[in-house]
């Protein structure tokens, strides 16, 4: 299962969503994680998938990466869709069961949801894809450049350098606790079998070498940080500035348009 975690990784091809401005893409997909769920209507929420389906084939990332994200965090999707058939009162009733009732709107509710956070799942695995940590960082500190006015330029910088390695180290934690594991197993551990708390205490094997392990990272990145003479923002330099290309502004346009069409859909149907 672990294995399946990609969410972080950069994946290089050629395709044109790699060449966009990193500013372009951090942006564009603010605006469609807020469309995708402002999609209340069946046609509105096939746009969207459409939308979505359309950006991975440009991406000219394999389907499967997108694939085994999804399938990483299926418990969570297929819990979050159990718990929402019970909420919705509207609709007729399908079945009931003690003091739990289901009715049609519960599961449209279900499905909506569920459908919207795999888009959101998919659309953000686009940008790590596509997108360098580096690029990530610099993009993140010139978005939230304006906050340098208010005194907190440094903050802005030591903000984007923490989210881009907690990105950059979510695979290499990953790597990690699948090599504790397979030790573990090796020595006979069982996280398989056995009752609840059986399988919880079979973790603290994997959970105090992995503490460890993440700490000495820590340390030995913050020391290698300290011998390039890293002082954060003041003084830094780009060696790669960002330029804002005719396909940046040709991608921003055809994205609104993808917006605008999901609110004349919600406005027609509603």
């Amino acid at each position: 299962m672990l294995n399946d975690i990609t969410f972080g990784q950069y994946f290089e091809t050629s395709s044109i969503i790699h060449k966009l401005d990193a500013r372009i893409k951090m942006i564009l997909l603010i605006l469609q994680i807020v469309f995708i769920f402002l999609a209340n209507n069946l046609i509105s929420l096939s746009v969207a998938f459409g939308f979505v389906l359309l950006i991975i084939l440009l991406s000219k990332v394999p389907l499967r990466m997108y694939l085994k994200n999804l399938k990483a965090i299926l418990p969570i999707i297929l819990f979050t869709a159990i718990i929402n058939l019970f909420y919705g009162n509207e609709g007729r009733e399908l079945f009931s069961f003690w003091k739990i009732t289901v009715t049609s709107g519960g599961v449209i509710n279900s499905i909506f949801l569920t459908a919207r956070i795999v888009l959101l799942i998919i659309i953000s695995s686009v940008l790590t894809y596509t997108t360098t940590p580096n690029d990530l960082t610099d993009a993140i500190e010139r978005l939230l450049s304006p906050l340098r006015f208010l005194g907190l330029k440094n903050a802005v910088h030591t903000l984007a350098m923490m989210m881009t390695i907690a990105l950059r180290f979510i695979p290499t934690l990953v790597e990690e606790t699948q090599k504790i594991m397979n030790a573990q197993k090796a020595r006979g551990v069982d996280f398989e079998n056995g009752k609840l708390k059986e399988r919880i205490n079979a973790l603290i094997p994997i959970l105090i070498p992995l503490l460890i392990s993440s700490v000495r990272r820590a340390y030995e990145l913050a020391e290698a940080m300290e011998c390039r003479c890293y002082n954060g923002a003041e003084g830094r330099k780009r060696m790669k500035q960002f330029k804002i290309r005719y396909y940046d502004i040709l991608s921003a346009l055809i994205s609104v348009v993808f917006c605008l069409g999901i609110i004349f859909v919600n406005f027609v149907t509603g």
